[in-house]
This record gives C-alpha cells, sequence and structure tokens, in this order.
C-alpha cells in the first residue's frame, strides 16, 4: 500500500467518523467522470463526495481542512472554463442535495438546495404562474448551484439579466465550516456560537471595501454582463453591503453554498418569436441596438455552421422556420396580451426590413416549430463541437462579452483577430445582452498549437477590453480565463480580489487554481495526441478511431435531462453520473489515455461503467456531438472478452437468431418446456431472468403459411427482407406487412433466411457479427436495387447503420441506401392516393428507439397523425427491454424502472386504447407489463392490415 493511497484511506475514514453514512467514492471507476467538465480541462480528483444535507458539507469541509485537502463544489457538471473540476474532493449536489424547499407564490420566492435541477425549479414555479428568470441553454440539467457560482444568465438574459439579480439570500459553509446566511444585509451565523467569527470576517469585509471605494467603483459593474473577477461592487456603501449578491460568481471559491433564496417573476401571458437572416453575424449585430428599442425579452444569434450541422444529424426537418440567410437572430417579444405583442412583431419587422441588412425574417406562429427553433440554439455548445465535416472546436474564449452597441463592432475585429492565427470560430449567443460564445479549432495537441492557442486568448483578451468588454458574460473565468484577469484589471483589483477570497478561505482550499492564484490556462488539458487503437468498427466519421469517437463527448451533459428525447434511459433510472452517456463517455476516454484507467480494453471500471447501456442508440440522435455509445460498447465488449469466456448471456441471448431458427422445428414442444421448471433452470444457466415469461416461438409452418399467403401475383417492387424475430416470434406480422404495403401500392417478395447480426453487435461478439452481415449482404446486393423493407425497427437500423460501419465495403454501403422501416416504406413508397381502413381516434405508441435515432423525420407517430389518428399519445423514452438487456438477470430491475418512467404510466391507464409497439423487444416489455390486463402490442402493419377483423382492437 502506497502512502498516498494510505492518506486517502485515513482521509475517507475521518470523513465517515465526522459524517456517518455519507457516501465517498475513491477510485479511477467512481472518480473518472468527476476529472471533466464541459470545458478543455482535465484534473482527476482524489474522491466524490454525494452529500444528502449541510452538515454533510461541514463534515467534509472539516476533514478537508484538517488534511489540507481541496474542495470544489460542482452542479450538473456543465461548465465551460473548468470551474467545477479539481485535484481534491468534488461535492456532487447534483445527486441528492435537490429539493426544492419551499416556494412562496404570495411573496413570488422559492428555498431550493444547491443540486435542483433548473427545469425542475422552473416546472414547480409554472403551477403558481411563476418562473425563474434566468435560463442558460443547459436548463435541464444545469443546478441552481451551478448558475449562482457562474452568475449565469441565458436567452433572455435581456429581460431578466444575471441569476444575482434574483438572489434573496444565500446558505453557505466556510472553508473552516461555519454555517451562515448571506443576504442582502450581510453574513448571519445558524448557530450562535458562531457569532464572533462571522462577525470578524464581515469586518474584514468592510474595511477591504472601504480600502477600495473608488478602485470598485471605478473598475467593476461598468457593463450588464461584467461576470469576470469578484462582483465587489455590492457591498458598496450605496448598494447596502448585499453579501448575497457578491458571493454570486464566486464560483466556489470562497464558500460552498447548499441552498439558496431566489426571487421569481411572472410567466409572460403572450409571446411571439421572429426569425431574422442576415448574411453574417456581423450585420446581424449591426440591427441589436434598433431590436433593443421594441424591449424583447430574448435576442439570441448563430451562424450557419451550427443549423448545417443539426439538419446533417437529425435530418432537414429538425431544422424549419429559419429565412435565407448565412447568420440568424431569434428575438423574442413578450407582454400581456397577444394582440399587442403582434403589433410589436409587425413594426419590428418593418423597422428592420427599413434597415437594409435582412435577408429575410418572418414571425414564427407555430409552437412545435417554435420549440424547434430553440432546440437549435439551446443545443448550439455541442452541435459546434463537431460540425457536419468532422471539424473539432473548443471552449476557451466562448463567454466574452460587451455592450450591446459595440457588439457589431467587437465582432468585426475579432474575425480579424481569428483569421489572423489561422483559426476558425463558430459563433452564437446572447446578442441581446453583448455576449457571444464561440468555439475555436485550437490545436491542443501539439506544442505548436499551444502556442497559438496562448497567443490568441493574450490578444483576445486585450481586444475584448479594447471594446470595453469583459473576459466572461456568464460562463465564469474557471481556469480557462483566470489567468487573463491581469488584462482586464489593475494590480491594486486582482490585489483587493485576492483579499476577498483570504477572508473566507485564508489557507485556499475551494477551488484553486480559479480566480486567485490562477493555473495557467494551458494546463491540465484534457486534449493530447494518443495512439490510434486497432478496432473491429471502423468509425469512419472519426479522424482517430475510436479515441476521436469517444472524444465527441465535450461535457455538456444533454444527456443528464429528465425529459426530452429519449436520451439517456439509464441515467433517467438511476440518477448516476456513471450511468450517463457523458459519464461512459469519459471512462472511455480516460481508459484511451492510459493514466488512471492502466488495463486498457480488459477494464473492469470501464465494464462496469458500460454495464447498465441499454444500446438504445438514442444518444447517436439525441446528443448534439452524435456519442453513439451503443457502439462503443459493442467495440469494448469485443475487445474486453476476445479469448475469454464470456458472460452466459452473450450464448444464450446473443445467438438466438440460430437457437430460435432451429426452435421452430419443434416449436410446440419447446415453448411447453420452457413454461414449466426445466425452463425456468434453463433460464438461470443462461444468465436470463426469471421473472420474465420467455417469448413463445413460431413454428416453421406457421411461417412458411404466412410467407406463402404474402406473395402477390404482381411484379414486386420492394424487398420485404423477414427478420430473425418476426421470423421466430410473430410470423403474422411479415403477412400483415405484405398486405398493407401491397394495398399501398408496394408490392412484395419475402425474403426469409438472412440475419442483420444485431444480437451479435450488441454484445460485442463482432467477429460473428461481420460473418453473419456479409453473407447477408452478398445475398441482397446481386444486382438489386430494389427498396428493401424490414418490419423490425432494430434490425432495420441495424442493416442501415452497422452493417456499412462495420463491413466498410461499397456492397454493404449499396444495402443500406435501400433499407426502410415498414413506417418509412410507407412514408416514402406509398401510392399518393392511398390512404388505409378507418383507424381508432386515439392509440398509444412505444416508437424503437433504433427507429427514432437511425429513421430521422420517418417515425410512426408521424404517419398515424397523417392517417387521421387524433391522438397519439407516444411513450418518450425507451421501452427498457432493449434487446437482451432487459431478459438478462442482473439487469432485469433497471429494465423495469425505465420501463416507468414513460411506458408503464400508459399501459396502466389505456382506458380502452390500442397500442403500437413495431419493435419486437418493445411489444414484449408491453405484455410483460400488462401482466393480466389481456393487451396485446400491435405492429403498425396488423393496425393497418386490411385483412383484420378490427383495426386496432386490443386482444
Amino acid at each position: 500500500m502506497t502512502t498516498a493511497t494510505r492518506d486517502l484511506e485515513g482521509f475517507t475514514a475521518r470523513i465517515a467518523e465526522l459524517a456517518p453514512g455519507l457516501r465517498v467514492e475513491t477510485g479511477p471507476g467512481a472518480t473518472g467522470a468527476y476529472a471533466y467538465d464541459a470545458s478543455n480541462y482535465r484534473v482527476p480528483p482524489q474522491a466524490v463526495a454525494f452529500p444528502r444535507s449541510a452538515e454533510d458539507v461541514v463534515a467534509v469541509l472539516r476533514a478537508c481542512r484538517e488534511a489540507g485537502v481541496p474542495v470544489t463544489p460542482r452542479g450538473g457538471g456543465t461548465s465551460m472554463a473548468g470551474n467545477a473540476v479539481g485535484p481534491g474532493v468534488v461535492l456532487d449536489f447534483s445527486r441528492y442535495m435537490n429539493r426544492i424547499l419551499e416556494i412562496d407564490a404570495q411573496a413570488r420566492t422559492a428555498r431550493v438546495e444547491a443540486g435542483v435541477v433548473l427545469d425542475a425549479l422552473r416546472s414547480a414555479t409554472a403551477l403558481h404562474g411563476l418562473d425563474f428568470g434566468p435560463d442558460p441553454s443547459s436548463h435541464s440539467r444545469c443546478t441552481l448551484g451551478g448558475m449562482i457560482g457562474n452568475d449565469a444568465c441565458g436567452n433572455r438574459s435581456v429581460r431578466d439579466g444575471r441569476t444575482g439579480g434574483h438572489v434573496v439570500a444565500l446558505e453557505i459553509v466556510t472553508a473552516d465550516g461555519v454555517r451562515a446566511v448571506a443576504d442582502h444585509t450581510g453574513l448571519h451565523p445558524l448557530d450562535p456560537a458562531d457569532g464572533g467569527l462571522v462577525a470578524r470576517l464581515e469586518a474584514d469585509l468592510k474595511r477591504l471595501v472601504g480600502d477600495n471605494l473608488a478602485l470598485i467603483r471605478t473598475e467593476l459593474g461598468r457593463i450588464p454582463r461584467q461576470v469576470s473577477g469578484y462582483q465587489l461592487q455590492h457591498l458598496l456603501p450605496e448598494n447596502g453591503f448585499d453579501l448575497a449578491r457578491a458571493l454570486v460568481g464566486t464560483e466556489g471559491t470562497c464558500a460552498v453554498v447548499t441552498a439558496a433564496t431566489v426571487r421569481l417573476v411572472a410567466t409572460a401571458q403572450a409571446s411571439t418569436l421572429l426569425t431574422l437572416g442576415y448574411e453574417d453575424v456581423v450585420e446581424a449585430a449591426e440591427d441589436v441596438p434598433q431590436i433593443l428599442r421594441f424591449a424583447p425579452s430574448a435576442v439570441e444569434g448563430m451562424d450557419e455552421a451550427i443549423v448545417a450541422t443539426m439538419r446533417a444529424r437529425r435530418g432537414a426537418d429538425s431544422v424549419t422556420g429559419l429565412p435565407e440567410g448565412r447568420a440568424w437572430l431569434y428575438v423574442e417579444l413578450e407582454g400581456d396580451d397577444q394582440a399587442t405583442v403582434n403589433t410589436r412583431a409587425a413594426e419590428l419587422l418593418e423597422a428592420l426590413k427599413a434597415q437594409g441588412r435582412l435577408t429575410g425574417g418572418r414571425v414564427v406562429a407555430s409552437p412545435a416549430e417554435r420549440r424547434s427553433l430553440w432546440r437549435v440554439r439551446e443545443d448550439g455548445a455541442g452541435l459546434a463541437a463537431r460540425l457536419v465535416d468532422g471539424g473539432e472546436s473548443w471552449p476557451g474564449w466562448e463567454d466574452a462579452a460587451v455592450a450591446p452597441e459595440n457588439l457589431a463592432s467587437y465582432l468585426r475585429d475579432f474575425r480579424k483577430l481569428l483569421a489572423s492565427h489561422e483559426l476558425t470560430g463558430v459563433l452564437y449567443g446572447h446578442f441581446g445582452a453583448g455576449c457571444v460564445h464561440v468555439r475555436i479549432d485550437f490545436d491542443m495537441a501539439t506544442e505548436t498549437g499551444l502556442a497559438v492557442m496562448r497567443r490568441f486568448l493574450a490578444e483576445a483578451a486585450a481586444l475584448v477590453v479594447e471594446h470595453g468588454g469583459t473576459l466572461s458574460g456568464e460562463h465564469g473565468d474557471g481556469r480557462a480565463r483566470s489567468e487573463l484577469l491581469e488584462v482586464m484589471y489593475s494590480h491594486r483589483m486582482i490585489a483587493a480580489f485576492a483579499a476577498f477570497k483570504n477572508v473566507f478561505d485564508p489557507d485556499g482550499l475551494l477551488n484553486p487554481g480559479v480566480i486567485i492564484d490562477p493555473a495557467p490556462l494551458d494546463a491540465d488539458l484534457a486534449l493530447r495526441e494518443l495512439p490510434l487503437l486497432d478496432t473491429t468498427f471502423g468509425f469512419p466519421h472519426d479522424a482517430d478511431g475510436f479515441a476521436g469517437a469517444v472524444r465527441r463527448c465535450v461535457g455538456v451533459g444533454r444527456c443528464r435531462s429528465d425529459a426530452g428525447g429519449v436520451m439517456c434511459p439509464s441515467y433517467r433510472a438511476t440518477g448516476e453520473e456513471n450511468d450517463s452517456t457523458r459519464g461512459r463517455a469519459r471512462m472511455l476516454q480516460e481508459m484511451v489515455r492510459g493514466e488512471t484507467v492502466t488495463d486498457g480494453w480488459r477494464s473492469t471500471e470501464v465494464k462496469d461503467a458500460l454495464d447498465l447501456c441499454l444500446s438504445c442508440k438514442a444518444c447517436s440522435s439525441d446528443c448534439p456531438v452524435g456519442v453513439d455509445m451503443a457502439t462503443y460498447k459493442a467495440e469494448f465488449l469485443h475487445q474486453h472478452y476476445k479469448g475469454r469466456i464470456r458472460p452466459r448471456s452473450h450464448y444464450s441471448l446473443g445467438w438466438l437468431p440460430l437457437t430460435s431458427a432451429l426452435a421452430g422445428y419443434a416449436a410446440r414442444p419447446i415453448n411447453a418446456l420452457l413454461r414449466g421448471p426445466l425452463g425456468r433452470i434453463l433460464a438461470r444457466l443462461g444468465g436470463v431472468t426469471t421473472q420474465r415469461r420467455i417469448p413463445a416461438f413460431a413454428s416453421r409452418r406457421t411461417l412458411r403459411r404466412t410467407l406463402r399467403a404474402a406473395k402477390t401475383n404482381e411484379s414486386a417492387k420492394a424487398v420485404l427482407f423477414v427478420d430473425s424475430f418476426t421470423r421466430a416470434f410473430r410470423p403474422e406480422v411479415a403477412g400483415a406487412a405484405s398486405r398493407v404495403l401491397a394495398d399501398a401500392g408496394i408490392s412484395c417478395a419475402p425474403q426469409d433466411g438472412l440475419c442483420c447480426g444485431l444480437t451479435w453487435v450488441s454484445t460485442g461478439q463482432l467477429s460473428v457479427a461481420r460473418r453473419i452481415m456479409a453473407r447477408t449482404v452478398a445475398a441482397l446486393d446481386g444486382g438489386d436495387d430494389r427498396p428493401i423493407i424490414v418490419a423490425e425497427p432494430s434490425c432495420a437500423a441495424a442493416l442501415k447503420r452497422d452493417v456499412p460501419e462495420l463491413l466498410g465495403t461499397e456492397a454493404a454501403q449499396r444495402v443500406a441506401d435501400r433499407v426502410h422501416t415498414f413506417a418509412g416504406a410507407l412514408t416514402d413508397l406509398a401510392d399518393q392516393d392511398w390512404s388505409p381502413p378507418s383507424l381508432p381516434e386515439n392509440v398509444v405508441l412505444q416508437t424503437h428507439c433504433h427507429e427514432y435515432a437511425t429513421f430521422k423525420g420517418r417515425r410512426p407517430a408521424d404517419l398515424l397523425r397523417r392517417f387521421g389518428v387524433r391522438s397519439v399519445d407516444e411513450a418518450d423514452g425507451c421501452c427498457g427491454l432493449a434487446g437482451n438487456f432487459g431478459f438478462e438477470a442482473d439487469h432485469y430491475d433497471t429494465s423495469m424502472a425505465v420501463a416507468d418512467l414513460a411506458l408503464k404510466p400508459r399501459i396502466d391507464h389505456l382506458a380502452g386504447r390500442p397500442v403500437i409497439a413495431d419493435g419486437f423487444s418493445c411489444a414484449t416489455q408491453i405484455d410483460h407489463l400488462a401482466g393480466d390486463q389481456n393487451v396485446r402490442a400491435l405492429h403498425l402493419a396488423e393496425l393497418l392490415d386490411p385483412a383484420a377483423d378490427r383495426p386496432g382492437e386490443t386482444t
């Protein structure tokens, strides 16, 4: 045992003594993900603590002070400046300290713990017609504690300003473990015994301010977005010694915030959105002063690279409503009645047309279109990180701000500065507040590239100061910009900042290296040159192969959202960082680096992090940078178990296409056997849960009868690929699909006996998968260019994506290009005048995750609405079974927890509505959830089948 290990064990033992039951994690498997936030930096912590109360925080801080161990508070971990990583103990407030303690609708205040996610607060306050004003783009996962730490703003900062303006009081723990409340009158101890300490601290602060009155008045608070440094102006006599506001934006360097009382605002009664097109972002910025005269609630800007990437990743229909242009502004207007708002919008549009810079402009009336447009803007950081051309860009100078009237001149000079260093930047941000976010194609992997970055950042700092601006407008200084504060402030101001921190944290243990005594801005960078790994998947879209693929994750954390999209079902079920897409990607990055995770593909820590990944592929669509964790997991499992005995379920479930084909020859006796005691024994031997009923195998006779009936006398226009799941468990779907397609003018020739290889991919048996896929491609590519229609969405997705990426041949790509889901075929290939039989008015729908992720704009929900179904109640998430995952004994509980999120509540309240689920695993999960309700999920083909007795009947 090393000295460092003994010291860490002694330290964690001391924490356990002071706070029995406090969860503290150590070791690379637990802490690896916490070495990163959404910045360029990597700082592995010694331990991660998960406090449940302020008393737990006190215990950690006292133990850390005794041992001289640094402390870094952390919320959602979405900091872009390196504010949320540190070398000692990271306090994760998001896991347990996430309660809304009180909402006082009359006083328009809320009291919340530091780990409350902004959207959770907004959902709760909306019930009272109230909202929390600041709304960062990360609102679905950022925490109030993090927003307070950075003094965050958001898309509507033109109206609502910064977080500090909405803080009434902060409940804090000082570096020596004293609990106190900071408010607009000063600091107040929670324990009277600490009164003397708090009084001395307050006296020191007043002395500091008194000694620097002129300095503070002239250098601080000059523009609305001046977040850099400490906000000492709030301690001036004329501002009433508002210590709560002074502590906002201190980035965890002065005290640890455990809870806050915040001010709420009334929800707008009416609003509208204008989208305005321009030739470039400078032209857009020129119009901002004119727009501000109309008192907008939001003025947001972005350039064409973000829009192009969104359309490439999620389909052309993912961005609608933008006028012609290469840069755009979103302008939101709000008011008390819609007519007045609409009049203002029309007047603004006319005024801007008169300015002569617009390439186009329109009022966006559709709420769905508005949501789509806001998502493009909110995903800006991720979309800009990995562009459609494969280029990578990074933060570091992503948060500078100037006065809005100076924005155009600043951007004009800033673009010249980029060009002089041969750098490219993707621009977006809060143009109405003069705050520009930009991600730049820095080369941080070479010494030459780092030298360019340092020169650029120094010159960029000087440039923004020349334009009267600030290094940071809402993200904080962090590790990225603290070294540059001396460019913006005088030496006396820097000394005053240091004195302010020293009053609170004389030992320098709170978030060291940030703001005061900063680490060099190029220290602890995560990016470096890494060796190319020999992999089975080709990763054709990532220049550095597997290492480049896992590097896609830049930490923006959309996978930690509780709602919207499908990603990430396991995180939504467990709430654990390591069970998020981001946590897994960070562990894979650690594996590739080989420093804390040293055993590469054999790593048990990485295997454990990947264990609860359902391989749903939702991240490949929902993640702004296109992380595809299902593929990374398949590659890892392949390498991890190469030459080794695998888990039993990899054999029993991974080889299911083969065993199910054999079972079809004796389906009746095998089904009877599996329903009895021997079946439970076989399930246990195969690593399969006994809490599910094994689906009944269909006989080969049933399959042959179905396929014979599916044949038509017409010349086939398409191939109906009869996948392994349809063949083995529900051949009736093949018959229904064939009839519906023929009725829609798409006569099909059934193709049986082939397999997409999916089950071998999901269990990481890639060598077998490649052989299976190669055989399938050879059979389908024999000069035939007819569409290939696949009833099972997961198999369609495997043919569309996994087959070309694993085989890497032109033949595989030709086959992939021909693949359609059943819903996609009806969308794209059906006769224009075709309509299905009468359909029920209301249905419940579970869309397969692979279909959601792979076949953009071709989803069953859209088709059902087009066919006249009035209400499509779609379970917005994974069903939880996810192929082999939910059948594995170790994963049953997680599978059911995922189902509880969206699907089960709908099954429990069907009210006679039919349930549609094209995916076999989805249908199987529905059957399991329904129990004895006598409900069977229908494939869309069965609902539309012209031969059905009663389409949509639940039997």
